[in-house]
């Protein structure tokens, strides 16, 4: 039998976990939303509020539509807040030390018969699964980036997922209006493996000098229709993330062919992580984005 969602935890009050948030609110869930602090939680349902209320300015929402989901997020101070909770989605930063640690402390506190995501789009399903106290009632919900606009939702079951709480996930996507991919458990699953090695492939392409960054995401862009270039895609998902995904794909395949490439390290390296540093594959700090290659 399905569990039954009305009530969604989310863990994490960053640019996924706000909005997580934001569309669980919106579809008619009662939401708690925690972070490390109170500053982090209020940034949070600031973030929320900002974007909700485009979407009114867009007309895609009722002005009392944004009224209703914004009453229904309250703030979790401590994980004993979220006691109440059907499901809670961890969306905390894409380190698996950090991810780990989250579940081990905060299972004591969620129901017995609570299911528990994370929204990692790179990291084993098994084995965050084996730090929890319910790894049969552990699934991967893999939310795109940003939330509120991205169609899709990919599933990832663990070895011990097991099939309700996969239809009680898939039942609860539904309701939230988007689309569900079903990925099996493999190293950055669908979406992010093929984009990824793409980005990494264009970071190549850079590296090796066969184009620059302007001619690179030029080419991509009026090329094959991409909506942005790979190396401007690459500063607005972070360097750092873009690393960290590849790395595991390449630890988790042991195939050379997603080895990450040599000078996306040296970005890193410099700080130069895309927008959120001001500088990666382009220099933000003028008023347009310069190419710094």
């Amino acid at each position: 039998m399905t569990v039954s969602i009305t009530t969604v935890g989310v863990i994490g009050a960053g640019q996924m976990g706000s909005g997580i948030a934001h569309v669980c609110a919106l579809a008619g869930f009662n939401v708690w939303l925690h972070d490390l602090s109170e500053d982090r939680i209020n940034a949070g349902l600031a973030t929320i509020n900002e974007n909700i209320t485009r979407q009114v300015a867009k007309g895609a929402i009722s002005d009392a539509e944004r009224q209703a989901a914004l009453a229904r997020i309250r703030p979790a101070l401590s994980y004993d807040d979220l006691s109440l909770c059907d499901l809670a989605v961890e969306a905390a930063t894409e380190t698996e030390a950090v991810k780990r640690k989250i579940f081990i402390t905060l299972s004591p506190s969620l129901r017995p018969d609570a299911l528990l995501a994370t929204n990692t789009s790179s990291i084993s399903i098994t084995r965050l699964a084996a730090a929890t106290d319910r790894p049969e009632k552990f699934i991967g919900i893999h939310f795109m980036n940003p939330v509120p606009v991205m169609q899709l939702v990919e599933l990832t079951r663990g070895i011990a997922t097991a099939e309700t709480t996969y239809e009680s996930a898939k039942e609860f996507i539904t309701k939230l209006g988007k689309t569900v991919t079903v990925s099996e458990d493999f190293p950055a699953f669908i979406v992010h493996h093929i984009l990824l090695s793409m980005i990494n492939e264009a970071i190549y392409t850079l590296y090796e000098g066969v184009g620059s960054v302007e001619g690179i995401d030029t080419a991509m862009r009026l090329g094959t229709n991409h909506p942005m270039g790979p190396l401007q895609l690459a500063d607005f998902i972070g360097l750092d993330t873009c690393l960290s995904i590849m790395q595991g794909i390449h630890e988790g395949l042991a195939d050379s062919k997603y080895r990450p490439c040599p000078l996306l390290v040296k970005y890193v390296e410099a700080g130069w992580l895309g927008r959120k540093s001001e500088r990666g594959f382009y220099d933000y700090r003028g008023e347009h984005p310069v190419p710094t290659r």
